[in-house]
């Protein structure tokens, strides 16, 4: 169910590589408990590199993670959920000043996938 979409400069990609990136963002999301990490409802981690973007100050590396995940969760395990991937992104990449997180709420009663739909047809 998670999602987390990794937004990042061209130029990280020269200092981590793409897969070691969205793992690190999989396994701190992993670490927290909060999600199952098989199945449909697993955590899903994505990455967009900009090859054109402006930052403030013209920094030439930046991240950002959003998070869409299901309501429920309280600020104590959101707030958690941010530091523990950020921490790590701060680690993997020491160099880039801008690494940030954002995390927003899926609501179970406007949430639709291809398994609601099955379980509507069948039930």
């Amino acid at each position: 169910m998670p999602h987390f979409v990794i937004d990042c400069s061209e130029s990280v990609l020269t200092l981590a590589d793409p897969g070691e990136l969205m793992q690190c963002v999989f396994l701190a999301a992993e670490s927290t408990g909060l999600f199952a990490t098989m199945g449909v409802g697993g955590i899903k981690v994505r990455l967009n590199p900009y090859s054109h973007f402006c930052n403030v100050d013209g920094h030439e590396h930046f991240v950002h993670v959003f998070a869409n995940i299901m309501e429920g969760r309280n600020q104590e395990q959101k707030s958690d959920l941010s530091r523990k991937i950020v921490s790590v992104l701060k680690s993997l990449l020491p160099t880039v000043e801008i690494i940030s997180m954002n995390i927003r709420n899926f609501e179970k009663a406007t949430y639709c996938n291809r398994a609601v739909l099955e379980v509507d047809e069948t039930g």
